[in-house]
């Protein structure tokens, strides 16, 4: 995920969307495009790292599809929310990997409301995906289709989630409705957030900053 709006600097990281430390998951992202011709599965980021990441950011991604051509977190202010939160704890972007709960796109279309089959087809996708992150211990779902994918994922009882002893943890989606309220209302969302992430990062061994 990032916040870098150019074209130069998407070009730049489509040009790296086979760089060793994400190829293998981008390499899912295109097979998961050749599943359904005709949609879109954006990539991820190169920032990020398969063989480092030790928590999950599963996104509720009813919008568009991302200009970009890459997983985000939402719109700009939702990107900016994250970034600002995983900032302040100290998590670096190699530590986790985004995820779309409904990996794929109608071109220029939003996904609106996630039926509960398309939840349900996002459920082999994130099993894949986990089985590319083995250092993973933990997911932040955001919103309420990524708490429902969350949800099914804890019902497989697979191998790879008691192994890791996996936690899931349940927030607000970082934009639209999600995120209208009050002040205080949104602060709270946004603390709940990083007590989530700060707490993914405690159990999965990692320092948080200024301790």
């Amino acid at each position: 995920m990032h916040g870098l709006p150019t074209d130069s600097v998407h070009e730049q990281l489509h040009d790296r969307r086979s760089d060793e430390t994400i190829a293998e998951v981008n390499r899912l992202c295109d097979s998961l495009r050749d599943l359904k011709p005709g949609t879109e599965v954006p990539y991820v980021d190169p920032v990020h790292n398969a063989g480092e990441a030790r928590v999950i950011s599963l996104f509720s991604n009813t919008g568009t599809a991302p200009p970009s051509g890459f997983i985000e977190a939402g719109d700009q202010e939702a990107a900016t929310r994250l970034l600002g939160i995983q900032w302040q704890l100290g998590l670096r972007p190699e530590y986790v990997m985004p995820w779309n709960a409904h990996p794929w796109f109608t071109p220029g279309e939003a996904n609106g409301k996630l039926t509960p089959e398309q939840i349900a087809a996002g459920l082999k996708p994130l099993l894949r995906l986990l089985a590319l992150t083995p250092r993973a211990c933990t997911l932040v779902a955001h919103g309420t289709e990524a708490h429902k994918l969350a949800a099914l994922l804890l019902k497989t009882q697979n191998p790879l989630l008691w192994r890791r002893g996996y936690k899931t943890y349940k927030v607000r989606a970082l934009s639209g409705r999600s995120s209208a309220g009050s002040a205080e209302r949104q602060a709270q969302w946004l603390d709940e957030m990083q007590h989530a992430y700060a707490d993914s990062m405690a159990r999965c061994g990692l320092p948080r900053r200024g301790r």
